[in-house]
């Protein structure tokens, strides 16, 4: 018997889980390019014949052809603004959460301290609870912090604090951290601590140390965790309902906002984009990693 065989059941098992998996993301992207304006069934392709015209509920011809939703999209000034505060909230949040979840780590894997049990277990208590759940908790927390600072220093009109990018930002590093965190550890239980030892037998002091030598060893780690914490805070949509304010309409927001009205071709455009740009970022962020692990 050929034990490299697989076994046509793994074989089936296997095209049934990629099927579930991507049939939902290649039926998205098909519909980008339907000619229907109400994207319950597919029309077909537009023809990119002349001008702009309509029959009904149909797009029959268009100069962007096929990619008339892309056009369209690309005229929304409101998507430009929930993308924007998308990227600016993600990347933000991610650049302070790599921080953070890097150093509380390090600071759990080398040292012991009398409540680094409970600081284990504080990091899964985010991740376990329902989102829905820290949304509230987010929500009464900046209400009530809000409502003292704004009393006792008197603020009022625009000076007073309120809801807005900064509240998602703070919420999404919050909710970040813990992942950041429990991946860096896993990079952690491998380290050997002996090329530390070496560079500082050797003069170089703590933070050179750490730059020259932990941190590239770990940065693998560091990378993963960002990426996933940039991913979680791209596409979050219950904690930001709960945090958000005026003017920080993120695109979660606004394809929700987009759904309860009349479903367009404009929302599978939007995120067949997205896909795009996640993608391209995954393959990056992987080219790196093998980059840094030769």
């Amino acid at each position: 018997m050929n034990p490299h065989r697989r076994h046509p059941f793994i074989r089936i098992a296997a095209l049934v889980v990629y099927f579930f998996l991507y049939a939902p993301i290649v039926m998205l992207v098909l519909y980008s390019f339907n000619a229907s304006r109400t994207n319950i069934l597919f029309e077909g392709f537009i023809p990119s014949v002349g001008p702009l015209q309509m029959e009904g509920s149909l797009v029959t011809q268009s100069p962007c052809g096929a990619f008339h939703w892309f056009c369209e999209l690309a005229k929304n000034q409101e998507v430009g603004v929930a993308a924007r505060n998308t990227l600016t909230i993600a990347l933000t949040s991610t650049f302070v959460s790599a921080i953070i979840g890097t150093m509380a780590a390090l600071a759990m894997q080398r040292y012991n301290f009398r409540i680094k049990p409970f600081a284990q277990l504080s990091l899964y208590i985010p991740i376990v609870i329902p989102e829905i759940v820290m949304g509230i908790g987010v929500l009464t927390l900046f209400s009530q912090l809000f409502a003292i600072v704004n009393n006792s220093l008197g603020l009022a009109g625009d000076a007073r604090l309120t809801l807005g990018i900064g509240t998602v930002i703070v919420s999404h590093i919050a909710f970040c951290v813990p992942f950041v965190t429990l991946v860096v550890q896993a990079r952690l239980q491998g380290f050997d601590k002996s090329y530390e030892e070496a560079a500082m037998d050797l003069g170089a002091n703590e933070l050179v140390t750490f730059w020259r030598v932990t941190f590239p060893m770990i940065l693998p780690g560091v990378l993963s965790g960002a990426l996933l914490a940039f991913t979680l805070s791209l596409d979050d949509f219950v904690i930001t309902f709960f945090a958000t304010g005026p003017g920080a309409t993120t695109l979660p927001i606004y394809v929700y906002g987009l759904l309860r009205r009349i479903i367009t071709p404009q929302v599978n455009a939007l995120s067949t984009i997205w896909i795009g740009l996640v993608l391209v970022a995954v393959v990056l962020l992987q080219r790196l990693q093998a980059r840094e692990a030769k």
